[in-house]
């Protein structure tokens, strides 16, 4: 299913599943015995989005390299900052008032080229609908602090993208050792090999596995 669709389903309303849901369960229960159990565990919840691109980007920066725990703490503070959370008022930040909310200089540095992108019009979000994936990694890997797979957890957790497998991502390495390599560690040409029967589902099947380790729906 292209983007436009998947779109067109939900919109901006993160209480509306994704329009592929049900197709990409039935797929996966049918072709991974091990995600047939993991559905089941998990029959009235699915993949949501918390809002709009500048936003999923900005909280993608916050929670490099922290707990989720205190990612949220620092977030909750930089948002009241920028109270709206629009490029615009993060721009007006003062550089001080940022760290002083727990963001290292790094991340002020990051958020403030974000912000910036967006609000010179550098990025144009409504572009990437017509996109591919991988054209839509080469234009956010520009900015600053935003690598492969913060991409990746823009594409599933904003643009709702069926099929991206974030090799690079700890929690998904970790299930895939677990359920599929008896708790040994995996290439990440082992763990796309596993992945092949997922296909053109990825992410709905990495949104379970991360269930799987955690009761908390994984979001951004």
């Amino acid at each position: 299913m292209g983007l436009a669709h998947a779109q067109d389903a939900q919109g901006e309303d993160s209480t509306v599943r994704p329009s592929y849901w049900d197709e990409a369960t039935a797929h996966l229960a049918k072709r991974d015995r091990v995600l047939r159990r993991i559905i089941r565990a998990h029959p009235d919840t699915n993949l949501r989005t918390r809002g709009d691109a500048f936003r999923t980007l900005a909280r993608s920066i916050v929670g490099q390299q922290i707990s989720v725990r205190a990612a949220q703490a620092v977030w909750d503070r930089f948002e009241s900052l920028a109270a709206g959370m629009v490029p615009a008022r993060v721009l007006a930040l003062d550089d001080e008032a940022m760290r002083a909310a727990g963001l290292s200089r790094m991340k002020v540095a990051y958020l403030k080229d974000l912000a910036a992108r967006f609000h010179d019009g550098a990025l144009k979000p409504r572009r990437w609908a017509r996109m591919a994936d991988e054209a839509i990694v080469a234009d956010l890997v520009q900015v600053r602090g935003i690598g492969r797979w913060s991409v990746e957890m823009f594409l599933i957790f904003h643009l709702m993208r069926p099929n991206v497998l974030p090799v690079g991502d700890i929690g998904l390495q970790r299930a895939m050792e677990r359920y599929y390599n008896d708790g040994d560690a995996l290439t990440r040409e082992g763990m796309r090999e596993i992945a092949g029967p997922w296909q053109p589902w990825c992410s709905v099947a990495t949104w379970y596995l991360w269930r799987s380790l955690d009761p908390v729906p994984v979001e951004y």
